[in-house]
């Protein structure tokens, strides 16, 4: 009996989601566990797989299609059976017969090579470079030179496909050919000049980014504190958690990790600063629980998934969890349950040698935690001593500066004292 495959629902908040790549044709064969198209949220991308064994008989989407979450996808079933019942009203004109014919079948295998059989061209008539968002991904990966692509998509979309055979063929742009014309070539011959610019469309995940952000200071009265504190003591944790952590069994605890676990251990003490402003409400919702977000940098877009209950974990389980959520999210195979709830984020640049910054708050989050690299600084008998800064930005409207400043201080003391933190 045929079934149809619909596309699932990735969270509560979910709503639809874009089809990036088909791996099966109409008329192949499907086993129980193979892919059968993979697909993207704003912020996460997975597989479908299928859980019967059959023929696919029908494809009602194709790549770049935008999908509303249940609807159906495609049909999987028996050759020849009748699944008029099944096509959804509006593909019922373009509905596949149920079996092709094997003229057909014999003409297909005998296909031409994709440069020979592509015709489409990857410009759009607005000059713009069509191309699926998982094309575009691996092509920014691998700097693939996608002016030479061959487009092999539906409308002449270039495809992950293409993006591979331009690099087994080594065509990238670092290693592009440069062309010298002859000497007496005329001038009617002479290469095109090239394009002063390249119209790419957004992705969603940039939209969304955009658009919260955009948000946040249009809608909050946001203020920044900086701060810093001797890490001398994390530093040395640090490095003796690191010599003996396969002796004790410890993860590869991190700065950012220490930070997190101060964060949790001090934040419950300022409930304005874990907590959500739901000004549509007009209303403070705080939190008995530490739900930390971490700020992540992705191939796709900066995510922020959350840490539940961060307050109840010891600093190695901490470290577990973040770890486990941050490889997740650059996977791109991170729940999008997991995406949401924070009632408090931390954002580190430290790493990249940022001293101070001002990081944007995560709406309706009332407060963000930026985390800066070390420097050197001189104490008075001459001496120096490592200091990291610490960037908060609060919301104004739920809180005064007197109490923000409480709390990066609070913060800056449990960490210069990580030890005695630890021993709370």
């Amino acid at each position: 009996m045929a079934q149809v495959v619909i596309m699932p629902r990735q969270g509560q908040s979910v709503e639809s989601c874009v089809i990036t790549e088909w791996k099966k044709k109409v008329g192949d064969k499907v086993e129980e566990k193979d892919v059968l198209f993979s697909y993207e949220t704003d912020k996460s991308s997975f597989d479908e797989l299928s859980t019967v064994s059959g023929t696919l008989l029908a494809i009602f989407h194709e790549e770049g299609d935008d999908v509303e979450c249940l609807l159906p996808v495609c049909v999987i079933g028996n050759e020849g059976e009748d699944i008029s019942a099944l096509v959804p009203k509006k593909e019922e004109a373009a509905a596949p017969a149920p079996e092709a014919p094997k003229e057909e079948v014999k003409t297909e295998e005998k296909a031409p090579a994709p440069e020979a059989a592509a015709t489409g061209s990857a410009v759009s008539t607005e000059g713009r470079i069509k191309i699926s968002p998982r094309a575009r991904h691996l092509a920014e990966r691998t700097d693939a030179d996608i002016s030479r692509a061959v487009p092999t998509g539906p409308n002449g979309r270039i495809i992950e496909r293409d993006i591979n055979t331009l690099l087994d063929k080594g065509w990238t742009n670092a290693d592009k050919p440069v062309e010298v014309a002859p000497a007496a070539a005329p001038a009617a011959a002479a290469a095109p000049a090239l394009e002063e610019y390249t119209d790419v469309k957004l992705p969603n995940i940039r939209k969304v980014i955009a658009k919260s952000m955009h948000a946040s200071l249009s809608n909050m009265a946001q203020l920044t504190l900086n701060s810093s504190f001797d890490a001398t003591a994390i530093m040395a944790f640090r490095a003796q958690v690191k010599d003996n952590a396969e002796k004790l069994g410890l993860n590869n605890i991190t700065i950012n990790d220490i930070v997190l676990y101060a964060v949790s251990r001090t934040i419950l003490s300022f409930k304005d600063l874990n907590a959500h402003y739901l000004d549509d409400k007009d209303v403070m919702r705080y939190f008995n629980t530490v739900n930390l977000g971490i700020a992540v940098d992705t191939e796709r877009g900066l995510l922020v998934p959350t840490v539940f209950g961060a307050e109840k974990m010891s600093l190695n389980e901490l470290s577990s969890e973040a770890k486990s959520v941050i490889k997740a999210a650059q996977s791109g195979s991170i729940a999008p349950d997991k995406l949401k709830g924070a009632s408090f984020t931390v954002t580190n640049l430290g790493a990249m040698g940022i001293e101070s910054f001002t990081p944007v708050i995560n709406p309706p989050q009332t407060g963000i935690l930026g985390v800066d690299a070390v420097t050197y600084r001189v104490k008075p008998d001459g001496s120096t001593y490592p200091a990291m800064g610490l960037s908060l930005t609060f919301d104004h409207r739920a809180l005064d500066g007197a109490p923000a400043a409480k709390f990066l201080k609070a913060l800056c003391d449990n960490l210069t004292n990580f030890n005695l933190l630890l021993a709370k």
